[in-house]
C-alpha cells in the first residue's frame, strides 16, 4: 500500500475489541476466525485502522447454531454474531479516545461504500437515503434476550457498551426503530 500499490485491508469488529486473553476457559463462543491474538496485535491494528493501513472494520457475522458451539473448543465451529454488536463495539475505541469519531465512521460506512463500488455512504443530494440515527453515548449490556438475531453466539455476552442504534433507513424507508 506504502508503495502504491491498489489494495485493501479489512479487520473484524472483534479482533479490535478483543484479544486471546478473553477466550478464558476455552469459551466456544470466543472460537472465531481468524482467531483472537495477543493485546500487542490488538493495538497494532488499532494504529493500522487510524493511520489508514487498514480500510474497513467489518461485523464478522458468522451465527452458528447453539449445537455446533457446544463442543470442546477445538472441536466448535468458528464464528459469533457481529452485526448487532458491531456498532457499540467499535465506538468503545471511539470513547477510550483511540480513533477518531469521523475516522470510525469511514471504516463503517463510507470507505466500504466506496470500496465495492456501492451507491450508499453518503449524504450528498440526490443519494439514496440509507442511514442510521445513533445515540453515541446509550449505555446497554449485551444479553441473549436482548439480541434480535436468531442465533445467540456472541462473545461480547455480557458486555457493557455505549452507543445504539435508534432508527435506520434504506432509501428513506424506516426498517429499523428502537
Amino acid at each position: 500500500k506504502t508503495d502504491g500499490a491498489n489494495v485493501t485491508a479489512g479487520v473484524a469488529i472483534h479482533n479490535l475489541s478483543l484479544n486471546e486473553n478473553d477466550v478464558g476457559e476455552y469459551r466456544t463462543f470466543f472460537r472465531l476466525t481468524p482467531p483472537l491474538r495477543a493485546e500487542d496485535d490488538r493495538l497494532a491494528m488499532i494504529e493500522a485502522i487510524k493511520d489508514g493501513t487498514i480500510d474497513i472494520i467489518v461485523s464478522s457475522h458468522d451465527p452458528q447454531d447453539v449445537d455446533t458451539k457446544r463442543l470442546p473448543f477445538a472441536d466448535a465451529a468458528a464464528g459469533a454474531i457481529g452485526l448487532e454488536t458491531l456498532l457499540g463495539a467499535a465506538l468503545r475505541l471511539y470513547h477510550n479516545g483511540d480513533v477518531p469519531l469521523l475516522r470510525l465512521i469511514e471504516t463503517l460506512s463510507t470507505a466500504p461504500a466506496r470500496l465495492f463500488g456501492l451507491p450508499g455512504g453518503t449524504l450528498k443530494p440526490g443519494a439514496a437515503a440509507d442511514l442510521a440515527v445513533v445515540d453515541l453515548d446509550e449505555p446497554w449490556i449485551v444479553s441473549e434476550s436482548g439480541l434480535r438475531s436468531r442465533s445467540k453466539n456472541t462473545c461480547f455476552e455480557g458486555a457493557r457498551l455505549q452507543g445504539k442504534v435508534l432508527q435506520t433507513m434504506v432509501a428513506g424507508r424506516t426498517v429499523f426503530s428502537a
